[in-house]
């Protein structure tokens, strides 16, 4: 099986580079759209007042399509994801005496905001462990999504997790939390990193009142920028800056002197100042339009062909891997069987210049459209020399 772009992108021929979860390697198309980026500054009489908005509205129409959202009005330009879940905590509501409910070991970026709710406003963060360690316990999938529907009660404030778990990939049903969150009114924050772009989301399934995504990963794009929908409950919220941009008639840029209380429509409200950045914008809107020309669901169906046949060999060879129906197509993380020296295993892949990432008890692995099976053997090749 062949990659179907590998051409796309400018990885070295002998690098075996499974680790896009980490990060995406810049594909051809998004680099030379931030060095355009770069000459624009070189003469700025060049960059238009209407330059400062056009980009940002083709990048919000751009992630809106991407998940199926109408309004893309209700998109916010960040600098993070962690950014996106601090607007979204401090826009709860009161929460003492409420818990809020999270995965266990869920990414640090969506956890600190709510740890800081805790801190300072008296709620309650309630961390839903995995009914198993390890992964590949029969029903640990299955069983985490239940206990995590079970922990919301009618004192929760907000559900914060990701569709798919960042160490091993671990699948989360979205759907029965999501309508659990509903049930109790709390509002459900979702982080899409891991998911949005190598994945299709479903939006009006889940119904997330926030679903916030960095871009350096599935979307193709550069670091320091994120994208976040904000839905009705979020109106009329309080951003984290007060910046020019974000309010009304701010395009008319004469009349900026004219302070205006009024926001923006929508989750502009919520951008972070200097959003219109004539660099990273470019390179993102490439990376959407690139992920919609190959589709979520061809990036799936390609990178599940590869974790499939990498799932039934680790298998065989003792390592501990998560059902079929509960794991991500996209990321394989699979627990690493005791007998097996962690760092050990980390210098044969590395020696056959095989990248991929351990996160917790989890060897994760993550491919794209530009792997092929000569990427899943060489991996294989590391793992058998440490079995002997």
């Amino acid at each position: 099986m062949l990659s179907p772009h590998e051409d796309a992108f400018q990885l070295p021929p002998d690098v075996h580079y499974l680790n896009c979860a980490y990060m995406s390697p810049l594909p051809r198309a998004v680099e030379e759209a931030g060095i355009r980026g770069i000459r624009r500054k070189r003469v700025p009489s060049g960059i238009r007042p209407e330059d400062f908005f056009q980009e940002s509205d083709e990048v919000r129409s751009a992630f809106a399509r991407l998940v199926g959202v109408s309004d893309p009005a209700r998109i916010a330009i960040l600098p993070s994801v962690s950014y996106g879940v601090a607007v979204a905590a401090g826009n709860v509501g009161p929460v003492r005496g409420r818990n809020l409910v999270v995965v266990r070991d869920q990414f640090p970026g969506n956890v600190y905001a709510w740890l800081a709710l805790e801190h300072r406003e008296g709620a309650r963060v309630r961390f839903v462990d995995p009914p198993a360690p390890r992964t590949g316990t029969p029903g640990r999938g299955e069983g985490w999504s239940r206990r995590v529907v079970e922990a919301i009660d009618d004192r929760t404030a907000a559900v914060s997790l990701a569709p798919f778990h960042w160490t091993d990939g671990t699948r989360f049903d979205l759907e029965a939390i999501g309508e659990r969150t509903r049930e109790v009114g709390a509002l459900l924050v979702v982080d899409g990193t891991q998911s949005v772009g190598a994945a299709p989301f479903p939006m009006d399934r889940v119904r997330p009142d926030a679903l916030i995504c960095a871009s350096y990963k599935w979307l193709l794009g550069p670091y320091s920028v994120a994208l976040g929908y904000f839905g009705e409950r979020f109106d009329g919220g309080i951003p984290l800056e007060e910046g020019w941009i974000t309010r009304a008639g701010s395009d008319d840029f004469r009349g900026l002197v004219d302070y205006r209380a009024e926001y923006a429509p929508g989750a502009l409200r919520y951008d972070v100042g200097e959003r219109s950045n004539f660099i990273l914008l470019p390179m993102l809107l490439e990376g959407l339009r690139l992920v919609h020309e190959w589709g979520p669901k061809e990036v799936r169906a390609h990178c599940g062909r590869l974790t499939a046949e990498l799932a039934g060999e680790l298998k065989a060879e003792g390592f501990g891997v998560e059902e079929e129906g509960w794991r991500a197509a996209h990321i394989l993380g699979v627990d690493v069987p005791d007998d097996i020296d962690r760092e050990e295993l980390r210098e044969a892949l590395e020696a056959r210049s095989v990248q991929v990432s351990l996160r917790g008890r989890a060897l994760r692995i993550s491919p794209h459209l530009y792997n092929d099976r000569a990427d899943v053997h060489a991996l294989l090749d590391g793992v058998c020399s440490v079995r002997g």
